[in-house]
């Protein structure tokens, strides 16, 4: 059945059966569920769906925001709304030191990233902080949109010395397959994580809705010596992962 089929108001309108933005909300979402309306696809525009129901644009206006406020679909400033696709939640082990790649391959995913910077930059404030960095040095950043079977999960953002990274266009898929060919793999790592809102632009690199849950971590990573090879400021989305702990008690 294709959707103008499915929205023909005859099949499910009822004059006595509440607001027409509410009943036509239902009838959306019920075509989400129902697999007529995929994950990751465009929803009609409003005119086409104010044609084939002969609502008004408001009404079909208000149906749309309704399932937006609930995170059924998305809307992308410039191109139109969007089915939000849902990924299966992966479990991630706080225990095991391991990059985006190998966690993905571990679970017999397609791991593949998405630039969005790489090079040798002044450092940050944060970045001289946690690398030990003064404001004359140069740090090697790598900032990617990290995807699973091409649904976005992660926008990663790792920071090295740059004797430890000295050109950063060596990496193209994994980081810690490169340190580790020169020797420079992080042996243990500190993580600090936060539940934070997104903001417009990092919804839209993770195909949610602004202001959905998100999850900030920033790991800081040592090498055998115990000197910091690696400072990673990472967002994740909020429905695609749960972290997990194991915790024993304390003898003491």
């Amino acid at each position: 059945m294709n959707i103008a089929e499915f929205l023909e108001p005859s099949a499910w309108y009822r004059p006595d059966a509440g607001p027409r933005y509410v009943q036509l909300r239902r009838r959306l979402s019920d075509g989400v569920s129902q697999g007529v309306l995929a994950p990751g696809s465009p929803l009609p525009p409003e005119r086409e769906i104010a044609a084939i129901t002969d609502f008004s644009r408001v009404t079909v206006r208000k149906a749309i925001q309704a399932l937006a406020d609930e995170g059924t679909v998305i809307q992308r400033q410039g191109s139109g709304s969007y089915i939000s696709s849902q990924p299966e939640r992966i479990e991630q082990k706080l225990s095991r030191l391991t990059s985006f790649s190998e966690d993905m391959a571990r679970r017999g995913k397609n791991s593949t990233s998405r630039w969005l910077e790489r090079g040798l930059f002044m450092p940050s404030p944060d970045e001289m902080t946690a690398l030990g960095l003064s404001a004359d040095d140069s740090v090697a950043r790598l900032v990617r949109l990290r995807l699973a079977n091409g649904e976005p999960m992660a926008i990663e953002r790792a920071s090295l010395p740059t004797d430890i990274l000295p050109n950063p266009l060596l990496v193209e898929t994994s980081l810690y397959e490169v340190l580790e060919r020169a020797g420079h793999r992080p042996i243990r790592a500190l993580q600090k994580i936060s539940a934070v809102n997104l903001r417009e632009s990092e919804a839209e690199l993770l195909a949610v809705t602004p202001k959905d849950a998100g999850l900030r971590i920033e790991r800081t990573s040592y090498l055998a010596n115990g000197r910091v090879a690696e400072f990673t400021q990472s967002l994740y989305r909020g429905d695609a992962y749960n972290f997990v702990a194991e915790l024993r008690l304390s003898k003491d």
